[in-house]
């Protein structure tokens, strides 16, 4: 269930052009049950976005290589490559496009998985059509907005370069899935204020979902272990009972 945060505005999104007369966003979708994944094409061509269904991950990996997508939808369960494993491949080589997870698998560590692997979004089966685009509109919105207005944040020895979006500390660069990377920038711009898990899971995701909050703290200790946990001087600190603030 989503709790929309109902003092943000929520920005119209085009996804229909009338000058071409014909759908302007894309979506390349991986999912095996043929019922679904017909009914998923059916709605979102009702909404006029276009959406090709495949049916295994080799056609997947073929697609995604050849034609231009705008967002990529991944069941995990899925003949030949599962969708884990796609969602790597995709990030090999593309760190911006949405991908959003849809699958039956609804516990934590399976959500934690997807998002190391690279996903922005993680819906678990069965849900409601309207909630998909929903997040379908969030995540193209996203992807079409500059998320840092700053070329460089630097807190000591950390650099982040967001044009590039490079992450380094000292000479050496850190790699970084796309989450925890958002997850450090947010971090940095609040220039050492306290963050709650509260605070960071709404600027994380853009909307709650309620096993966000519970995630937050995971993903602080992948920071960690990645930021700090080869230096002396910590930088990634919490305030017991308020938050997290990096310092």
């Amino acid at each position: 269930m989503i709790k929309k945060n109902k003092n943000r505005e929520q920005k119209n999104i085009t996804i229909f052009d009338n000058k071409r007369n014909k759908m302007s966003i894309s979506i390349l979708l991986l999912e095996d049950d043929p019922i679904l994944s017909k009914e998923i094409g059916l709605y979102l061509t009702s909404k006029s976005i276009l959406c090709e269904p495949v049916f295994d991950g080799d056609i997947f990996q073929r697609k995604f290589r050849s034609q231009h997508f705008d967002l990529f939808i991944l069941d995990i369960n899925v003949p030949k490559i599962n969708g884990l494993e796609i969602c790597k491949i995709i990030r090999e080589t593309n760190k911006t496009v949405p991908i959003l997870m849809l699958t039956a698998f609804e516990a934590l560590e399976d959500k934690i998985d997807a998002f190391e692997a690279g996903a922005d979004d993680y819906l678990v089966k069965p849900f409601h059509f309207e909630e998909l685009l929903a997040r379908i509109k969030v995540l193209l919105r996203r992807s079409e907005i500059p998320q840092h207005q700053e070329q460089l944040y630097i807190v000591d020895d950390l650099v982040v370069n967001t044009d590039k979006k490079e992450v380094k500390r000292g000479d050496i660069i850190i790699e970084l899935t796309p989450k925890e990377y958002k997850l450090l920038c947010i971090l940095m711009e609040a220039r050492g204020n306290v963050l709650s898990k509260q605070e960071i899971s709404e600027r994380l995701w853009d909307y709650h979902i309620e096993t966000s909050i519970n995630t937050i703290e995971v993903y602080i200790n992948f920071l960690r272990k990645k930021i700090d946990a080869q230096h002396d001087h910590k930088l990634i600190h919490t305030k017991i009972g308020f938050g997290y603030f990096i310092q």
